[in-house]
């Protein structure tokens, strides 16, 4: 790979402090990005105000400094980008690869997947949500970590990219803002996944090639708890960086990194980064946040 062709980025939500499992993603994209020389981006998917922590963006931003992880670029505010996505479901809209919804929660309950009540309806007022029109056929890729992956678009059905209380869908944001950011590789945590297919949709709608996958185990509680704000995970805002960049590194099954400062450490750790050592599974557990 050429200097300078990768560009990765980290993209938390707001919605409170980071936790080990958020800093496992922040530093393995951010090593991955660096053994490429490539840049590593930070964004801010501020998309959904009232479950957004008033603080919270200033802090993972303060957090990530001390770690030593700072953009290569400015921090893109998603909920500054509103513009951008209305221009992509426009073009989404001309290609009719979108369609109107008018479906409540309560008329869908039972459904899996969305059933297709609305495909052909004609545009409503402005309280309707948008869907991607799926379709039909394989969605199949090579996942840098989770290996060969398989999706049938008919059993993953129409989603939602506009929701019908004004605020944009995260799926649609993301891709919107990968392209914008030139985004080649995203390595993020297993739990999205399932996102993954959706969001390839979207890139193959836009005729946008996709970036590289590399979805990363999640880390766990002793209970098999996935580390999060739900499981009251604890914030790693006090941790010492150099204890949590080891504690990561040995999660991510990386060479224990040599270096008493951090930012040897660092270096030690791009050194001898290798993602074919990242265990697959999302059944590592950590109680050191515990």
């Amino acid at each position: 790979m050429q200097c300078g062709a990768y560009i990765g980025r980290f993209a938390p939500s707001p919605t409170g402090v980071l936790h080990f499992g958020s800093a496992a993603a922040a530093i393995a994209s951010w090593l991955d990005a660096r053994a490429h020389q490539g840049q590593w981006l930070v964004r801010m998917e501020d998309l959904d105000p009232p479950r957004e922590v008033p603080g919270a963006a200033t802090a993972i931003l303060a957090a990530l400094e001390r770690m030593g992880l700072v953009s290569d670029a400015p921090v893109m505010f998603q909920s500054r980008r509103s513009q951008a996505y209305v221009e992509a479901l426009e073009v989404l809209r001309s290609d009719e690869r979108v369609f109107d919804c008018s479906c409540s929660r309560r008329s869908l309950s039972g459904h899996v997947v969305y059933p297709g009540t609305c495909r052909q309806s004609r545009r409503m007022d402005t309280r309707h949500a948008v869907r991607f029109l799926a379709g039909l056929g394989e969605l199949a890729w090579l996942d840098a970590v989770a290996g060969p992956q398989q999706f049938d678009r008919a059993a993953i059905g129409d989603f939602i990219v506009h929701r019908s209380d004004g605020l944009w869908a995260y799926q649609l944001a993301v891709v919107v803002d990968d392209i914008a950011q030139g985004i080649t590789h995203v390595v993020r945590g297993v739990d999205l996944l399932d996102s993954t297919p959706r969001q390839r949709m979207l890139f193959e709608a836009l005729s946008v090639e996709p970036p590289q996958y590399a979805h990363l185990p999640v880390a766990e509680n002793p209970i098999g708890q996935k580390l999060s704000k739900q499981t009251l995970a604890a914030s790693i805002e006090r941790a010492d960086p150099i204890e949590l960049w080891r504690e990561v590194l040995s999660f991510l099954g990386q060479v224990p990194p040599e270096g008493r400062t951090l930012a040897s450490l660092q270096t030690s750790a791009v050194r001898n980064w290798n993602m074919d050592k990242v265990p697959p599974k999302s059944a590592v557990r950590n109680a050191w946040m515990d």
